[in-house]
């Protein structure tokens, strides 16, 4: 039997044909554009989404035909908090407005206004990137979409809706509305009166792991597949890639180095750090919580240098590794904050700075100062985690980023820890979304399913005398003013 893991992301659509043992037997994937009609906008057309994962399933079925023939079930991984207004005939109303869309930073003071203690009951402090900002936004300037909708749903709902004909959504993507309780896991009425949105154009909340409809028979005819293919609810992308870790018990974390960056630590409890722009909410494995640490720009602060130099992301950050063994104190210094800053900060108007740069500096210079910001970002984000009680003792890192060993090494020195890095850590949403399709179709086997761990293809450790450094040059990074 194999298992077919959906990725939504916001760069492109990934998918992954696994086996029981979680290997992955094979990919397709295709890119994803984002449009962005004004400075600080970010959306995306949800028929793109689908176009490009059938093209995907395709090219599956073209070049694998035997492979997909033995295809069980399928779930999926989402890019999260990205509004999915459709009408009673499920046509997308409205653009989707993205996770690093900053448009509805006036709309997060309305909310925070009507419900005080929100982020004690929701994943966090109102940020523009979440969806009830977001709906605020609509009301005032397209009030039209908002009127003829009649169900608001996330990003990957939209393709397992188009996958299944069957609405529903999961309660770690319904997390991020903030229309939803994160302790309890249910709607909640007075967040949804504060946000201007009804229940009855909700959809129904699923565990991630459970079933939630068929693949409908003309896509099984489409890619000559077995006439019953299930379709599990599936999870928000920072879940999905902590259970392709096998992240799923407490203590054990993901470290996610892409587009953005995610430190995802598995909890027993529920640890709101609002005050810290952290985001907690309930787990993709049932039982526990996952508190996020978010850098909004992670390897996309790479990728706008890389645009500004002329020169490959792949070779900057070889350059800043070889800036970085001649010494670094004369380096610059940097809040790479391109999209603004989340944890611990909570200022998406926040801009980039860097700090000491001169007539000698070149582009590996600034390549280190930008993985040096990016990592000090996400030690910022872990100590405001470790201070909320939340346990982080086994980190794994996945994700574009890791390609740099170096880049991990930075982040490990300043954590003082080894960080693993997993094979095919590249595509753990992908591994985590078949691993939960996987559960879907064997349920007593779940927590067996969602917390295997294989051997490392690689373990990071701290740099012998580099933490001391690095500190040094963290509180520089600190005293860095926010602007505007």
């Amino acid at each position: 039997m194999l298992f077919a893991g959906i990725d939504l992301g916001t760069s492109g659509i990934k998918i992954a044909l696994v086996d029981e043992n979680g290997a992955c037997c094979a990919t397709a994937a295709r890119a994803s554009p984002v449009d962005i009609p004004h400075p600080g906008w970010s959306q995306q057309d949800p028929d793109q989404w689908w176009h490009l994962t059938v093209e995907c399933f395709d090219e599956l079925a073209a070049d694998h035909p035997a492979l997909m023939a033995r295809l069980k079930a399928i779930s999926l991984s989402g890019q999260m908090l990205g509004q999915v207004l459709l009408d009673k005939a499920d046509r997308p109303t409205t653009p989707c407005i993205l996770w690093n869309d900053q448009r509805a930073i006036a709309e997060c003071a309305e909310l925070l206004e009507r419900v005080p203690d929100i982020g004690l009951r929701t994943n966090g402090q109102p940020d523009p990137g979440l969806t009830a900002p977001k709906l605020l936004w609509l009301t005032k300037h397209a009030p039209a979409a908002l009127d003829t909708a009649d169900v608001l749903m996330l990003p990957k709902d939209y393709v397992r809706l188009c996958l299944t004909g069957e609405r529903a959504t999961d309660i770690t993507d319904a997390a991020g509305t903030m229309l939803m309780d994160c302790a309890s896991g249910a709607w909640d009425d007075e967040l949804l009166a504060a946000a201007g949105w009804d229940r009855a154009r909700l959809p129904p909340l699923m565990q991630s792991c459970a079933p939630a409809g068929q693949l409908r028979t003309e896509l099984c005819r489409r890619w000559n597949l077995q006439d019953a293919v299930l379709v599990a609810t599936g999870s928000g992308d920072n879940y999905a890639g902590a259970i392709g870790v096998g992240a799923s018990v407490p203590g054990r974390a993901a470290l996610s180095i892409g587009t953005s960056g995610v430190l995802s630590a598995v909890d027993a409890s529920f640890h709101p750090a609002p005050d810290k722009a952290i985001l907690t909410t309930p787990h993709a494995a049932a039982g526990t919580y996952l508190s996020m640490g978010v850098v909004m720009a992670a390897t996309q602060s790479l990728d706008w240098l890389a645009r500004l130099t002329s020169t490959s992301a792949a070779d900057l950050a070889s350059l800043a590794e070889v800036r970085a063994a001649a010494g670094i104190a004369a380096c610059p210094v940097s809040r790479p904050s391109i999209t603004g800053v989340r944890s611990p900060d909570n200022r998406p108007d926040a801009s980039a700075i860097f700090s000491g740069i001169m007539a000698g500096h070149d582009k590996a210079d600034l390549a280190y100062a930008v993985l040096e910001g990016v990592a000090m970002q996400f030690y910022a984000a872990y100590q405001a985690q470790r201070a909320s009680g939340v346990p982080v003792d086994h980190i794994q890192a996945v994700g574009g980023g890791t390609r740099s060993p170096f880049w991990v090494s930075l982040i490990a020195s300043l954590l003082d820890t080894e960080i693993a890095i997993p094979a095919q850590g590249d595509i753990s949403a992908c591994l985590g979304a078949a691993r939960m399709a996987m559960a879907a179709s064997d349920p007593e086997r779940t927590v067996e399913i969602l917390g295997m761990q294989k051997p490392p293809l690689l373990t990071v450790e701290p740099v012998a005398g580099l933490r001391d450094q690095l500190l040094t040059r963290y509180a520089m990074h600190r005293r860095l003013a926010f602007t505007p």
